[in-house]
């Protein structure tokens, strides 16, 4: 059972801030250095650095929520490969990222992570294994907490990679496939990226980022 934490609020992906979806060929399907998201609720010590490409930096020795990255716009069933580092005390993962609309779903396909133990109902689905690691299923409900939408009630839904890592190939449409057979079903989607977050409520500290990012 992977050990979850208490997350402040849900972290937004803020409007027109994505780059559009990637087009066709091989080389524009590269991320082109354009979505950069940096979003934070206080704290005095976080730093998000946006780099060329697909790579971006996250320094941070502070109380406080935030959440930054790459990522597009729209974007279903996709291939994303990345690279990067994330070393940190505290709660906080590296994660693929994404929300959709009708219904409102907030969701997370956590890489690694420090600590995620959250005082909410969490709701453990079990696990499967899909791209060379297993991960366990959660599910959770936010009741009126900030959304895409403003403030909302939604659902989030989690998969937590028990064999932690930093690059590799995620699959998104088998992690949504394996929801869906849970009944945890996907709206239209809205955003993805890959993000840093963390939420240091007792005081936490780190370093993290991606050098590179591909989406296919």
């Amino acid at each position: 059972m992977v050990q979850l934490s208490r997350l402040a609020a849900s972290l937004l992906v803020p409007a027109g801030v994505l780059a559009a979806p990637a087009a066709e060929s091989k080389l524009q399907r590269r991320f082109d250095g354009n979505g950069f998201n940096n979003w934070s609720e206080g704290g005095s010590n976080i730093k998000c650095v946006n780099g060329p490409g697909g790579s971006f930096t996250a320094d941070w020795n502070s109380q406080g929520g935030f959440v930054c990255g790459k990522g597009w716009n729209g974007q279903g069933d996709r291939t994303i490969t990345y690279s990067g580092t994330y070393n940190a005390t505290g709660p906080g993962y590296l994660a693929i990222y994404g929300w959709t609309r009708n219904p409102l779903i907030e969701y997370y396909i956590v890489e690694s992570h420090a600590d995620l133990a959250p005082n909410e109902p969490w709701t453990s689905k079990g696990t499967f294994t899909i791209d060379e690691g297993t991960y366990e299923v959660f599910t959770a409900t936010r009741v009126e907490k900030p959304s895409i939408e403003g403030t909302r009630t939604f659902e989030q839904y989690w998969s937590v990679r028990q064999e932690k890592r930093v690059g590799g190939t995620v699959t998104t449409g088998k992690h949504f496939q394996q929801w869906a057979q849970l009944g945890m079903n996907l709206g239209t989607y809205d955003s993805v990226i890959v993000a840093v977050e963390g939420y240091t409520a007792q005081g936490g500290s780190g370093s993290a980022g991606s050098a590179a990012i591909e989406i296919e």
